[in-house]
């Protein structure tokens, strides 16, 4: 049941690299794995040294991961309580309008989810006669860009009959459910069995299935009382790599649905949920959108809006220094495409997933959107992790415009069917789910959700009790 010790090698060198990045003392050190016998104890004990690995002296930054420590380095004036007026209807239409914009971000950019830079796809839609772009993905365009994503067959103009399995998708699904069983009370624990019950394997990345393959483990453990105590907070930082990726980030929409005007309880759902998975820029990505959507509610501004989200961001860490930079690129910017030159120029070396860029371009889209249609054409243009950040640009565009503006046609296609990729979930209206998202904020208002937080614990005689 253990993995292979090549495995085990291979991670560690992905830990070294984002060690590296993250600013420690990294030298000599994939010279020292070289040098190991090849056993489990040696790369054990090899493993669990990178824990205590210095910082570099010159390193400008500091980034926690703890959240109060997080707070403390945040923006002392952030706004802690209700921005704007609550209304609760109005609020359940734009989170409604927010999901349904998500769910057509993700399916535009499905095809493509192939790592294109704008610069590729400016020149495939040119050569089709689809700049810019309009439209679902069409099998002409994947000619002319020469390469696609598997789930090409079912992501395409005239192929669309419902909405695919994509994990964004799965993810926002499944804050709406942590939501609506625990509230916002829920602990890690309850993550970890929602996630057991729901999460193929298969479904997740990186840091995601790292964390799940460990809360399998648990469960073959039984071991009740983990759960008081801190082991649970520190799986991430055990062989896990690549935990400041954007599978966090694309956790956050249901936390800034479900919070309109209240971007610090965003931040602090959508941090217990990123932590759960990654560290340091991963936990603030999603911090930050969970905050961005949450003001959106109620702020008409979009730099105000991405002001107020960046006051929920450690102000020493490099992810608030490229964001605030690529702010400053997109505020000064004429179009658009001039916003996106000057992000791309900078930050072309963080691609599919590595966040930097893909804020940039996000901040990009909502200052520049005509419509939601209009959005999530531009952000998946934009290149990179398209359907990711198509639907978290659907996700934020959707909740700032509202209601009535996306055209029923980005709709059509789906016939009201939704095939997720979880188990154990059997609603497949995308209508009836829209609704279900629709009650978030008045959920959290008033504390009617389905099961208390104390109702859930490991049963030592079965798999699963929830």
């Amino acid at each position: 049941m253990l993995p292979s010790l090549t495995f085990l090698k291979l991670q560690l060198e992905g830990i070294l690299r984002n060690k590296f990045e993250q600013g420690h003392q990294t030298s000599g050190y994939l010279a020292k794995l070289e040098k190991l016998p090849a056993s489990y104890d040696a790369y054990l004990e090899f493993a669990n040294s990178l824990a205590i690995i210095p910082m570099r002296d010159n390193w400008p930054y500091y980034e926690p991961n703890d959240l109060d420590e997080i707070w403390r380095e945040c923006d002392p004036a952030r706004p802690l309580g209700q921005i704007g007026v609550l209304n609760l209807k109005d609020s359940s239409k734009r989170v409604k309008a927010g999901f349904l914009a998500s769910v057509c971000g993700s399916m535009l950019g499905k095809p493509i989810e192939v790592n294109p830079s704008l610069s590729e796809l400016r020149q495939a839609l040119t050569s089709v006669g689809e700049w810019p772009l309009n439209d679902y993905i069409s099998e002409e365009i994947l000619h002319a860009l020469d390469r696609r994503h598997w789930s090409w067959f079912e992501t395409t103009r005239g192929r669309i009959r419902y909405v695919a399995p994509d994990d964004d998708i799965n993810y926002t699904l499944m804050g709406m459910m942590v939501l609506e069983q625990f509230g916002n009370g829920f602990t890690k624990r309850n993550l970890r069995d929602l996630w057991l019950n729901h999460l193929p394997i298969s479904t997740t990345w990186g840091p995601e299935r790292a964390i799940l393959m460990r809360s399998g483990i648990s469960y073959l453990e039984h071991d009740r009382e983990l759960f008081n105590h801190s082991e649970i907070e520190a799986w991430p930082d055990f062989m896990v790599q690549g935990t400041e990726l954007c599978g966090a980030a694309i956790r956050a929409d249901a936390y800034g649905y479900a919070c309109p005007g209240q971007p610090a309880l965003a931040a602090e759902l959508a941090w217990r949920d990123a932590s759960f998975t990654h560290r340091r820029t991963g936990i603030y990505a999603t911090m930050f959108i969970a905050a961005a959507i949450a003001v959106a509610h109620v702020l008409r501004d979009p730099i105000e809006i991405i002001n107020t989200a960046l006051q929920f961001v450690p102000k020493r860490s490099r992810f608030y220094e490229i964001t605030n930079d690529c702010l400053e690129m997109v505020a000064n910017a004429d179009d658009w495409l001039e916003a996106y030159q000057s992000i791309n120029h900078k930050y072309a070396n963080y691609c599919h997933c590595e966040v930097y860029q893909e804020i940039g371009t996000l901040i990009n889209t909502l200052r520049f959107a005509d419509n939601v249609g209009d959005g999530i054409c531009k952000q998946v243009m934009q290149g990179n992790d398209t359907d990711s950040f198509g639907a978290t640009a659907g996700s934020l565009l959707g909740v700032y415009f509202g209601p009535d503006h996306l055209e029923s046609r980005w709709l059509k296609p789906f016939q009201d069917r939704i095939h997720t990729g979880l188990s154990n979930f059997h609603e497949q209206s995308l209508s009836c789910l829209t609704e279900r998202m629709g009650r978030l904020p008045e959920l959290l208002q008033t504390g009617r959700y389905q099961v208390q937080p104390s109702e859930l614990y490991v049963n030592k005689n079965t798999d699963f009790n929830t």
